[in-house]
């Protein structure tokens, strides 16, 4: 079971609580330490492998809308004439950045029957140019500014697993459903068995910094909601 945003900066603030209290220590600033050497020791992880297998880590958005673009959007001029190009029709949640770049374990057609193979603007321009190219089956995507991108398809649509780095709620679930999700209560996507080290992490920078900076003059804009 993934841990939490409320219950792992309540982990924290309980082992800082037996050596230090300070004010400043809101839920948003333990937060941001915990992301901060979560993200650290995630890029670690990633260089060693099994991440994106992580079933407790990666999450499904089932069906992103896609829009025609032309090939200037999509950073892709110089592509052979005549190849058209799809793109999200909304900006997705963050995704966590391994070594490699975005943690996209995958993206396919809506029933799955196709995987599409992830690569760059100038490696795709660079494909298309060649003599096979006309003869490839395979299917291509970026992820680009918060985009997809997948040229030389006409879906309607497609689905996508990844270890965001953003709650993916509002993608899928309704409007209704979405003022119902507190941010405590999100999902953490960090591996449980990395927070001992986490903890320690963040309890050796409070404790040498000595000084711990709130967000503003107003400390109420700390409270996480």
């Amino acid at each position: 079971m993934a841990t939490t945003i409320g219950e792992a900066t309540s982990r924290v603030r309980n082992i800082l609580k037996a050596v230090k209290e300070d004010p400043f220590l809101t839920d948003r600033l333990l937060y941001s330490l915990i992301i901060k050497y979560g993200k650290l020791l995630i890029k670690r992880e990633e260089k060693q492998g099994g991440l994106k297998t992580n079933n407790a880590l990666v999450e499904t958005i089932p069906c992103i809308e896609l829009i025609d673009v032309d090939k200037v959007d999509a950073c892709c001029i110089g592509v052979r004439n005549g190849c058209t190009f799809k793109r999200s029709k909304d900006k997705l949640p963050k995704i966590m950045e391994g070594s490699n770049g975005p943690l996209i374990r995958s993206v396919t057609t809506l029933d799955q029957s196709l995987r599409l193979e992830e690569t760059y603007p100038s490696a795709y321009a660079n494909l298309t140019q060649s003599t096979n190219f006309k003869y490839l089956k395979a299917k291509y995507f970026w992820f680009m500014d918060g985009y997809l991108f997948i040229p030389d398809v006409e879906w309607e649509a497609v689905r996508m697993e990844a270890i965001f780095d953003e709650d993916i709620k509002p993608y899928i679930c309704s409007e209704d459903a979405r003022d119902c999700v507190l941010e405590q209560e999100r999902d953490l996507a960090i591996p449980d068995h990395l927070f001992a080290e986490i903890e320690q992490m963040v309890l050796k920078e409070i404790l040498t910094t000595g000084q711990i900076p709130s967000d503003g003059a107003d400390d109420s804009q700390n409270v996480m909601r």
